[in-house]
C-alpha cells in the first residue's frame, strides 16, 4: 500500500497550507502531491434539489479526474473534493480522508459518501468548528447592519441621499440590549454567538431539539424554547441550524407568519432550510422588517433573482466562515489528524 498523501485544496483552503503542516507534524519524510481547486473563484456544485453525483450535496470537481489525482494514495486531505461510492470503487488503497469542509449534516460530510465510505473501510474525519468564530463574529455584525441601519443609511449615501429621517424615533434602529435576539441552532455556532451576544444586554431565546442548554447559561437568563415560541417572541431571528430532511425549507410561509411584526431575520448557516418565495412575501409585505442573507439554496443567485430587488435586505457571497484564521484551524486540525493515523493513533473528529 502506498504511504503517498493526496491534498486537494483549492484558493481558500490552500494545498500549501494542508502540506506545510503535515510536514510540520509528521516530519518531512512523508509523500505529498497537491492539487488547486478554482473554488471560491468558480462556484460548486450544489445537489440539494437534485443529485448530480450520487446524493452528495456540495462538492468542487471532476469525480473521474478527482479519482485519478488520488490514484494510489493512502490518505486524502481536501476541503470540496468529492468521493462518491463510485470513486472509492476506483481508489482501493485509499484507507484515510480528513475534509476541512464546514459543511456537515448528521450524517457526515456533505461531500462525501459516508455510508460508502463505512462499507470500504475508509476513515473519515472531519475539522469540527474550525470556522464557529468566524461565522459568530460575521453574525454579529449582520444583526447590527440591519438593527441600527448602517445598511439603509450606507445604501443611502451610495446615491447622494442624506437620511437624516433615520434619526427620527419613528424611523430610527434599536439597540440590541432593548431587544429579544433568537438563536435557532445551538451547535458550535450557535453557542459563539449566544456567548457574543450575552455582552449586549438582550433577551436570549434558543430552539434547538438535540441540545440543553448549560446551568451557566439559564444563570445567565438564556431560555430554552420551542421553535415556534421562539418565533413568536424574537425581534432578532438568527438560524445556525444543520441542512437535515427535517429543517430543508423549515423557514417557510408557516414560520414567517408566526414572527412578530417587524422582526430581523439572519441567515449564515445554509440555503436549503429556507423557502425563499416565502421569505420574499415576508420581506416584500413588512411582515419581515428585514433580512441578512449570506447564502442561497442556489449559489452563485441567478441575476434576476427577486431578493436583489428588494431594498430591507442585506446580501453576501457566503463568506462568512471566510477568515485567515479558519484556514489556519483546519490545516492545523487535518494535519494531527494525519499524524494520528499515520502512529496508530484514534482519531480526534471521526465522521
Amino acid at each position: 500500500m502506498s504511504d503517498t498523501i493526496a491534498i486537494i485544496g483549492d484558493r481558500f483552503m490552500l494545498p500549501s497550507m494542508f502540506a506545510d503542516r503535515i510536514a510540520a507534524a509528521c516530519g518531512n519524510g512523508v509523500k505529498i502531491r497537491s492539487l488547486e481547486q478554482p473554488w471560491p473563484d468558480q462556484p460548486m456544485e450544489h445537489g440539494y434539489a437534485d443529485y448530480p453525483l450520487e446524493r452528495l450535496k456540495e462538492f468542487m470537481g471532476d469525480p473521474d479526474e478527482v479519482a485519478a489525482f488520488i490514484g494510489d494514495a493512502a490518505m486524502l486531505v481536501t476541503h470540496l473534493a468529492p468521493v462518491s461510492r463510485a470513486m472509492l470503487e476506483r481508489l482501493p488503497n485509499l484507507k484515510f480522508i480528513a475534509v476541512s469542509f464546514i459543511a456537515v449534516s448528521r450524517g457526515g460530510p456533505v461531500n462525501i459518501d459516508m455510508q460508502a465510505a463505512r462499507d470500504h473501510s475508509v476513515l473519515v474525519v472531519n475539522t469540527p468548528g474550525r470556522n464557529a468564530s468566524a461565522v459568530a463574529e460575521f453574525t454579529i455584525g449582520a444583526i447590527l447592519a440591519e438593527t441600527r441601519l448602517i445598511r439603509a443609511g450606507h445604501e443611502a449615501m451610495r446615491v447622494g441621499e442624506w437620511r437624516g429621517d433615520l434619526y427620527r424615533a419613528d424611523r430610527t434602529g434599536r439597540e440590541l440590549g432593548e431587544m429579544t435576539v433568537g438563536v435557532i441552532g445551538y451547535g458550535a455556532i450557535g453557542s459563539r454567538v449566544v456567548k457574543l451576544l450575552k455582552a449586549f444586554g438582550c433577551r436570549l431565546l434558543v430552539a434547538d431539539p438535540y441540545v440543553q442548554i448549560s446551568a451557566q447559561d439559564r444563570s445567565d437568563g438564556i431560555e430554552h424554547v420551542a421553535l415556534d415560541a421562539l418565533l413568536d417572541r424574537a425581534d432578532v431571528i438568527t438560524l445556525h441550524a444543520r441542512v437535515t430532511p427535517e429543517t430543508t425549507g423549515f423557514i417557510g410561509r408557516e414560520a414567517l407568519a408566526r414572527t412578530r411584526k417587524g422582526a430581523i431575520f439572519i441567515n449564515t448557516a445554509r440555503g436549503p432550510m429556507v423557502d425563499y418565495d416565502a421569505l420574499y412575501e415576508a420581506l416584500a409585505s413588512g411582515q419581515l422588517g428585514g433580512a441578512m442573507l449570506d447564502t442561497f439554496a442556489v449559489e452563485p443567485v441567478p441575476p434576476d433573482w427577486p431578493l436583489l430587488r428588494l431594498p430591507n435586505v442585506t446580501l453576501t457571497p457566503h463568506i462568512a466562515g471566510a477568515s485567515v484564521h479558519t484556514v489556519t484551524i483546519a490545516a492545523d486540525q487535518a494535519a494531527e489528524e494525519v499524524r494520528r493515523f499515520l502512529a496508530g493513533e484514534p482519531p480526534l473528529n471521526p465522521c
